[in-house]
């Protein structure tokens, strides 16, 4: 959808969105991307888990600080954010007006390719908007582009498969 809405995860539903949130045991969310950024979000504590797909205009429009927003309305307090695979900045050439409308958005995104083109980078600003929510990242990203066992929009064109992301609440072990 490449937007900033979230949705609350209901059985038998596939919400169109970009941003989904979850807080009953045995549900278990997936995002899916090719060169986007795909974040899962966690509070074990408190049992609420989120998922995000972060693209260019996800990341414009705020998809992750409102997926976190909305795991903090259900209860969350303590926050960890996996980043996952996506075109990094020294991969992903736009054309510079194009750069400035997002680094104006979000300063961090600002890049320029290893070729020395303007360009977006969209983990590190994924990476800057969790850190401004205070939550904890761990970044297991690796370039879309350049590795050629991850599926690549922009390498691959049609032909290019998705990567998923999987984030599970552990069903209740005390119930039956």
């Amino acid at each position: 959808m490449h937007g900033a809405d979230v949705a609350d995860a209901e059985p038998g539903t596939r919400p169109e969105c970009d941003g989904i949130v979850a807080s009953g045991p045995g549900v278990v969310l997936m995002v899916r991307a090719a060169d986007c950024v795909p974040v899962l979000l966690g509070d074990a504590e408190h049992g609420i888990i989120g998922a995000a797909h972060a693209g260019r205009l996800g990341l414009v429009r705020g998809v992750v600080p409102a997926t976190v927003a909305r795991m903090r309305k259900l209860g969350a307090e303590d926050v960890t954010a996996w980043v996952g695979p996506h075109i990094c900045g020294r991969c992903y050439e736009v054309p510079a007006q194009m750069r400035d409308e997002v680094a104006a958005v979000e300063s961090a995104a600002r890049s320029t390719t290893s070729w020395g083109t303007p360009a977006v980078d969209l983990g590190a600003g994924v990476r800057a908007q969790l850190e401004r929510e205070g939550v904890t990242v761990v970044d297991l990203a690796r370039c879309t582009l350049e590795s050629a066992d991850l599926y690549s929009f922009r390498r691959d064109r049609d032909g290019a498969g998705r990567q998923a992301g999987v984030v599970r609440l552990a069903p209740d072990r005390g119930s039956s």
